[in-house]
């Protein structure tokens, strides 16, 4: 069969320039392993297969061919109306649609409603039996735990695609890399956070290391394990076994937790130049950065950033993730410390992310029980600067007020100026299209902040008094649709929320009884 494989990586249709050019140098980067995987699988199995990543480079819809049999969709929540879009057009053609990814783990029963099948977890016996059956009407999971993927060299022609526009590896290119899977924490806000962790095979580990530096030596290889080198030793080991020329630099998202001084002596010995340590909220919410739980606020502070002083010896790219809308960070102090953090440590970036509830999580689930989730906002907005629920403590106004102090902060020429001067070469860069980024998201909670203050209904429907969805999000989304936004009815844009406990039970179609010792089907 013809087979596509496409991944969306951002939402919008048309960029503008700006938008455009950033997309171009940091969201194209984002394309991740799965999707390329699957598109690996499919080509084994003997079918003819194309895959290609949307990041804003061109009509999403023609980066494959027409005439397909079956594509695969990967996206993430906030993509998932235009995937949605993208299906309606495919189906019409005849084409099984499917869906993997984020969203697809977090609302399948959402998602069912635009696309032939579902899949939540799957491996490359799961896409054999689909391409052999396809069934419609299902969301399907693997009952196997995922344990590996594709080689890199068994993926080159995606990677390719995604990651070597021209063929050939620079030093901005990035090859990513799975050393794990799933996660020891359990975050109330993320998706692994019942996912066993696991480690990945360590030969096929080296394997692909020494494949990378051999073939790509300028490349930079970005593991994209949800915590990295968990099992810190023996992972770091396969690292030290390749010759320190010819190793690669790398990219990892950790916790402080780990972090110890011998084991931030070994990563700059094997090339580790970017890391990025959730620390999510200085209050007591997140206990990956190391500090005892009921820690007073400002001795968190204190230790987070003695931690950063130490890291900051070791590894020259620093990245720290942050949550806003955390139920307990009220009141001016929080942002004061975020100030705080920001003006001590000017060269580490500060991510922020709204706090968003996504479907499977503990978060979700008592946001959804409390009525705390605005249920007419599409999927579209489950992304920073957006708030999709109610806030326990403060107004959605407040929210916005003190977003706006913290990122007209982070983007105050006098913070510009310190951080330029505490960085050089590639990373000034980064943190040029970081600031970019930035700007925008500042000038959005300016104009959401000035509709709650003058808007009435707008101000009800963020106070979860009105199930109205208020025509500034109706508008953003036409205009983040495009030529798309046609295809989908108002009401296909009102997600379906359903708890854990009323989701369908496992069921198998009659038509797909023969098959079910292979994979879990779930009929919906």
């Amino acid at each position: 069969m013809r087979v596509g494989v496409l991944e969306l990586v951002i939402a919008e249709v048309d960029c503008e320039p700006l938008r455009r050019l950033y997309t171009a140098h940091v969201n194209r980067h984002y394309a991740s392993i799965v999707p390329q995987a699957v598109s690996s699988w499919c080509r084994e199995l003997g079918h003819r297969t194309f895959y290609a990543t949307y990041w804003g480079q061109a009509d999403p819809k023609s980066l494959l061919p027409d005439d397909l049999d079956v594509v695969f969709l990967s996206s993430h929540t906030p993509a998932s109306v235009l995937a949605s879009a993208l299906a309606v057009l495919y189906r019409r053609d005849g084409v099984l649609t499917v869906l993997g990814g984020p969203h697809a783990k977090a609302f399948p029963e959402d998602a069912l409603r635009f696309f032939d099948v579902v899949v939540q977890d799957c491996d490359r016996t799961l896409v054999a039996e689909l391409l052999r059956d396809r069934p419609r009407g299902v969301v399907l999971s693997s009952p196997r735990r995922l344990d590996d993927v594709p080689a890199v060299e068994a993926r080159l022609p995606e990677i390719a695609i995604a990651h070597l526009p021209k063929g050939r590896a620079t030093r901005t290119s990035f090859i990513p890399l799975l050393a794990s899977l799933g996660c020891p924490y359990a975050c109330d806000f993320c998706a692994d956070w019942d996912t066993p962790y696991r480690l990945a095979p360590l030969d096929r580990l080296e394997a692909d290391l020494r494949f990378v530096a051999q073939r790509f030596p300028l490349a930079k290889i970005p593991f994209h394990d949800p915590n990295f080198a968990v099992k810190f030793d023996r992972v770091l080991e396969v690292l030290e076994r390749l010759d320190g020329p010819t190793r690669n630099p790398y990219v990892i998202q950790t916790s402080l937790s780990v972090l110890r001084e011998d084991r931030l002596r070994r990563l700059r010995d094997t090339g580790c130049t970017f890391l990025a340590p959730g620390i999510e909220s200085f209050g007591d919410y997140s206990q990956k950065a190391s500090v005892r739980r009921g820690a007073d606020p400002q001795d968190k502070l204190e230790q987070v950033v003695r931690s950063f002083e130490l890291i900051q010896r070791f590894v020259p790219g620093l990245q720290a993730n942050f949550l806003l809308g955390v139920d307990c960070d009220t009141g001016p102090e929080p942002v004061a410390r975020l100030c705080e953090f920001m003006d001590r440590l000017p060269q580490v970036w500060p991510n922020f992310n709204v706090m968003t509830p996504f479907g499977g999580t503990p978060l979700y689930e008592q946001s959804l029980a409390s009525g705390r989730i605005l249920r007419a906002m599409p999927f579209a907005f489950y992304y920073t600067p957006y708030l999709v629920t109610t806030l326990r403590e403060q107004s959605a106004e407040e929210f916005y007020a003190r977003a706006i102090d913290l990122f007209a902060h982070l983007t105050a020429a006098r913070s510009v100026t310190r951080r330029a001067r505490a960085l050089s070469g590639l990373y000034q860069l980064f943190h040029v299209f970081r600031l970019l980024n930035a700007r925008r998201l500042l000038r959005e909670f300016r104009s959401l902040r000035a509709l709650l203050r003058s808007d009435a209904r707008f101000r009800a429907f963020h106070d979860g008094r009105s199930d109205e969805l208020p025509p500034f999000y109706a508008d953003r989304l036409r205009g983040t649709l495009g030529r798309y936004a046609e295809l989908l009815p108002p009401q296909a844009l009102r997600p379906r929320h359903a708890p854990a406990s009323r989701r369908a039970p496992l069921a198998i179609p009659r038509e797909h009884a023969a098959q079910s010792g292979a994979f879990a089907q779930q009929g919906v």
